[in-house]
């Protein structure tokens, strides 16, 4: 079946093989939508990386639950339209989210960016963009999910730490994962030291995700992403680090 969305198209098959489901999707121009509700290093990141020409994509609108998150400032530094939807003005959770899908289907959004959105994305919105929606993660997951998982890193003394780019489901950090990157975890490190080692992977990953899946390379087949690329493409894991 083909799909057109924003100025691309997209094939999406999804069948049964054998009690698996498989995913596949092409597009060739992204039409974004971006939830955050803090600074949004990451959403600068996918600006930077449009403007740069590396992602053939536009982001048609920020929504934020938060009025004075700095996710808003980089909206308007780069005339981006911003939605702030605040929860407790709406009477209950699925209401919430049937209201951000809508605002994200008036503007014909392609893929969801989850840039540090602080709360669990509610039912109405995971069903109408099921495999369409992007989280990243400060983690190796299924290691440490949840909040703060660099601080997690760092208690249990974990040799590799890194980050995660993943599909969204219903659960707190279980959807298929994407692509994964690995930083070495040291014993001095602190939570903000080990964070700021992450946070340049997250720049690097989160981008990448998005290109190939605009690119038409990745697959789902059950919780499993398939990448169609070069292995070292597909994978970044330990990235060279120094430490004098």
């Amino acid at each position: 079946t083909s799909f057109a969305w924003g100025n691309g198209v997209c094939n999406w098959t999804d069948r049964k093989r054998q009690g698996r489901s498989e995913l596949h999707l092409k597009i060739t121009m992204l039409t974004l939508g971006v939830l955050a509700s803090g600074r949004g290093s990451n959403f600068q990141s996918i600006i930077d990386n449009i403007k740069s020409g590396y992602l053939n994509a536009k982001i048609a609108v920020l929504i934020t639950d938060n009025s004075d998150a700095y996710a808003i400032e980089r909206a308007r530094n780069n005339n981006i339209e911003t939605l702030v939807l605040i929860p407790k003005n709406f009477p209950e959770k699925d209401s919430y989210y049937r209201h951000i899908a809508d605002e994200l289907k008036k503007r014909s959004v392609d893929l969801v960016i989850l840039a540090g959105i602080m709360r669990v994305v509610g039912r109405p919105l995971i069903e109408r963009f099921k495999y369409r929606i992007m989280n990243i993660h400060p983690a190796l997951l299924p290691s440490f999910p949840g909040l703060h998982g660099q601080k997690q890193a760092v208690e249990y003394g974990v040799k590799i730490a890194g980050c995660t780019v993943h599909f969204v489901d219903e659960g707190v950090d279980t959807g298929p994962i994407i692509i994964q990157s690995a930083v070495p975890a040291y014993e001095d490190d602190t939570e903000d030291s080990l964070s700021e080692r992450i946070l340049k992977e997250e720049h690097r990953i989160f981008p990448l995700a998005v290109k190939l899946f605009s690119e038409g390379r990745i697959k789902v087949k059950g919780r499993k992403v398939l990448i169609e690329s070069k292995r070292e493409e597909a994978v970044i894991t330990n990235p060279p680090h120094s430490k004098i």
